[in-house]
């Protein structure tokens, strides 16, 4: 797995499948690592005639880190959006959609298949929007427009999501990351605890960055409503959601596809915000089956 210099910074990635094959590129959601991207949905995509590229984004796992560069308050900066002020963050959502397309760039892909899921979801949307001719097709996933009067978070979803570790003991990360998982993931689709135990682990072994997740969200927080760009974007996209969702509700998913014009929604009972192993060969199938048809 290599690193490579995109967009001025260090990007980790790798690279699956023939390099003569249709590229699809996978961007993941907030303080996420690109390995929350099953294997066995890239193997698929794979099966399916497709080269897969998942890379960290930026402040996250092994990619280029923004040490010492301090992310203002999430209150603050969503109180200055909700009275109209547009808060200040150390970089936004266009500059990790440019390292996204810059990664391509760098690896001499003219076009992708751009596929993103929550935040990944909001980057890929900035990707299709500001890179046009490199994107192929548009795949959001759970994702959002950022409209503020969209149905919030379930309590309990947003909570686990920003609340910090006691601890960066190991075992402390492992409960609260497999605390997460459980929160926010699929009740149709429960992961088994020697699989949520094993990842879990896994990504905590792999890096542990509690700063970077805060410099996310405040790019998030300061991208706001993205509906305008959004009637822009002229990829065939494809909107997938869970319909159980209780982090981001299934209304953002179609809220996004009625903004993107001609844009299908595929929406999936029991399928809440992570991406388990028994839907992998649908949502696969999916985004083949869209890229495919697009091409």
């Amino acid at each position: 797995m290599p690193d490579i210099i995109a967009n001025g910074i260090t990007i980790h990635y790798d690279d699956h499948g023939p390099r003569d094959a249709d590229p699809i590129l996978l961007i993941m959601g907030f303080g996420a690592q690109m390995t929350l991207w099953p294997q066995e949905l890239v193997d698929a995509l794979v099966g399916h005639g497709f080269r897969v590229i998942r890379h960290d984004n930026r402040d996250i796992g092994l990619s280029h880190k923004f040490d010492g560069v301090k992310a203002p308050g999430m209150v603050r900066m969503a109180l200055m959006r909700k009275f109209g002020f547009k808060p200040k963050a150390p970089y936004g959502l266009h500059d990790m959609a440019d390292d996204s397309a810059g990664l391509l760039e760098a690896l001499g892909i003219e076009r992708a298949h751009i596929v993103g899921g929550s935040m990944g979801g909001m980057i890929a949307q900035h990707v299709a929007a500001r890179h046009p001719h490199k994107t192929k097709t548009l795949t959001s996933i759970f994702s959002t427009t950022g409209h503020p009067k969209l149905p919030a978070a379930k309590k309990e979803a947003m909570e686990v999501l920003v609340k910090r570790p006691a601890s960066l003991d190991e075992e402390v990360l492992v409960a609260h990351g497999k605390k997460v998982s459980r929160t926010i993931g699929s009740p149709g689709y429960p992961s088994s605890e020697e699989r949520l135990e094993a990842n879990v682990r896994a990504a905590v072994r792999r890096s542990v960055y509690p700063e970077g997740p805060l410099r996310q969200m405040a790019a998030i927080i300061a991208d706001g409503d993205r509906t305008n760009m959004l009637k822009d974007i002229t990829a065939p996209t494809l909107v997938l959601h869970g319909e159980d969702d209780p982090l981001i509700p299934v209304a953002h998913g179609h809220a996004t596809a009625a903004a993107i014009p001609g844009a299908r929604i595929k929406t999936i009972p029991g399928w809440g915000h992570d991406l388990p192993v028994d839907l992998v060969d649908e949502l696969a199938a999916e985004i083949a089956a869209h890229a495919n048809g697009a091409g």
